[in-house]
């Protein structure tokens, strides 16, 4: 089985030899010499990628990329692409298959999410009722893996058979149509291999292979960089160029290559510059439609222009902003944060999933910011909302948000189907739970911005004592 993140952003996924667990990312994936105990592996790529799952209901659906079968035979490549080979030629029963996706669920999912009662004891009972007798069909044990996450009752954890899980697996959101994920290196911090390739695209046309490790991007060094951020950097205008270095394989040759983008993320950010009525300043105006790959970048380039044209106040308007990339929605909100600040909590059974993030830097502006939302906020929105609100940087105006504030992860099963599976749940800064409650703003309509302005004085007074 293998855990699958999209970027985050998302680390790489991990491999298991057999239907059972495996290590963390730091370390590579092993066999299991019998039985299906559930490696740490699994679970740590599964906390790396919960930060990527963000939508309210649907599947993410990209490109479909070539196999690694694809390129050419050759002694030195990457080595992690020949596990790939060996796991998808290993033969698993119908009855393996059916206890990997209940020992997924097993190990990781979390309690909170369900509407039914759930405990590790029913849960075995669960499997003893299904195990009963022989499985005979592939499509039988799909059936049954389908009901066996129906009785959960939770919306979000559910199977993808194998052609929706390659849908999901092989999204494309660098513009010329390859995937990254990160791997652990010997120094104790990470390179960015190249997931899958899109067939016939730009940058498999200019020699891109799958195991490729991509070293610059236009001349910045990209190594110990994210998924994401690397993503972000080849994104760009369709049809403009973009040079990359790369490095063939564990030991071959570097190469940089001119690759013309194809594909580009449509800007989600919206803004202009409105005078105040009786008064000589100005208020920046800025829609953000949902998390996507450029989002940050031109959130940054609105903020200056609108900063140099004269904004005092700055609108952040999150209303039927559903989500998106979790990751570009943490990154937008520690723009706005002081650095140590906390944007986010995230808690699950496993401590790997238990993680606090918090902003590196300090804030892009710091004059007032009132933040909108309503009852379609959700997900990575949320977590802009409270993150802004808890550090006392916004005052939310508009209606309770959804509350979406689960966590999944995409986990590969051994026949090339997959489950997606509730891990964890984001708490906010102040330590509430997102999920089912949402987040209650501090108005319900627009204050004057010196009585907004007063209000985080309070706040930040209060935070202080």
């Amino acid at each position: 089985m293998r855990p699958l993140s999209y970027l985050p952003p998302a680390p790489a996924p991990q491999l298991r030899a057999n239907p059972g667990p495996g290590s963390g990312p730091s370390r590579g994936p092993r066999p299991q010499p019998c039985g299906l105990p559930f490696p740490d592996a699994l679970r740590a790529a599964a906390a790396a990628a919960a930060v990527s799952l963000s939508l309210i209901s649907g599947n993410a659906v990209g490109a479909v990329f070539a196999a690694s079968a694809a390129q050419p035979t050759e002694v030195c490549r990457n080595g992690g692409a020949a596990m790939v080979e060996e796991v998808r030629a290993e033969a698993v029963t119908n009855e393996q298959l059916v206890e990997e996706a209940w020992e997924v669920v097993n190990e990781s999912f979390l309690p909170d999410a369900a509407s039914r009662p759930w405990s590790p004891e029913m849960w075995m009972q669960r499997k003893q009722d299904v195990l009963q007798g022989t499985i005979k069909s592939r499509a039988r044990a799909h059936d049954i893996i389908q009901k066996m996450l129906a009785s959960l009752g939770d919306p979000y954890t559910r199977f993808l058979s194998p052609s929706e899980f390659s849908k999901m697996s092989k999204y494309d959101m660098t513009g010329i149509g390859l995937n990254l994920r990160e791997i652990p290196d010997d120094n104790g911090s990470f390179k960015l291999m190249v997931l899958g390739l899109l067939l016939d695209g730009p940058a498999y046309s200019a020699g891109v292979r799958q195991g490729d490790e991509l070293l610059s991007v236009n001349g910045v060094d990209v190594r110990g960089k994210s998924a994401f951020d690397a993503s972000s950097m080849l994104q760009g205008p369709k049809e403009t160029f973009v040079t990359i270095k790369v490095k063939h394989g564990d030991c071959g040759p570097v190469e940089s290559m001119k690759v013309q983008r194809q594909l580009v993320a449509r800007t989600p950010v919206f803004y202009r510059l409105e005078k105040r009525e009786n008064d000589d300043s100005s208020v920046g105006y800025i829609h953000i439609t949902e998390f996507n790959a450029v989002a940050k970048k031109d959130l940054v380039s609105a903020l200056k222009r609108l900063q140099n044209s004269g904004a005092s106040y700055f609108v952040l308007d999150l209303r039927d902003n559903l989500g998106g990339l979790v990751q570009a929605g943490i990154e937008i909100a520690k723009l706005f944060l002081n650095k140590g600040d906390t944007v986010i909590y995230t808690a699950g059974r496993d401590h790997l999933v238990q993680n606090t993030i918090v902003a590196e830097s300090g804030p892009m502006i710091d004059t007032p910011l009132m933040l909108l939302v309503n009852n379609r906020t959700a997900s990575a929105s949320e977590i802009v909302a409270s993150a802004l609100h808890d550090n006392c940087k916004a005052v939310l105006v508009g209606e309770r948000t959804f509350g979406k504030g689960l966590i999944q992860s995409v986990f590969e099963l051994h026949d090339g189907s997959g489950i997606v599976v509730t891990v964890g749940k984001y708490v906010t800064p102040n330590h509430k739970d997102i999920n089912g409650n949402g987040i209650e703003p501090d108005y319900n309509r627009l204050p004057d911005f010196n009585e907004a302005r007063d209000y985080l004085s309070r706040c930040r007074i209060k935070e202080l004592s």
